[in-house]
């Protein structure tokens, strides 16, 4: 399965994404993201400058306002793009 970095502060997307598979790398720091295939942040410290350095190629997805579900479905749904 993928290797999907989760925000610290999200373990109910932790553990539905362990539950389907995938290895899930807690993002403490910024280089916790390399080697990630998708990463979930809350949304909470998002760039507001909109500037941003990517540490990953991968997609990411914020958080903000949805359920651990409707994560979960767009991990999947991303990652079925890379294939």
């Amino acid at each position: 399965m993928a290797r999907i970095g989760v925000e610290e502060s999200l373990t109910n997307v932790q553990q539905m994404l362990q539950a389907e598979g995938h290895e899930v790398v807690v993002l403490r720091q910024e280089q916790d993201a390399n080697g990630c295939d998708c990463c979930v942040i809350s949304g909470l410290d998002e760039n507001m400058m909109g500037m941003q350095n990517t540490a990953i190629q991968g997609s990411v997805i914020s958080a903000n306002g949805l359920s651990a579900n409707d994560i979960t479905e767009q991990v999947n749904q991303k990652l079925e793009g890379l294939q």
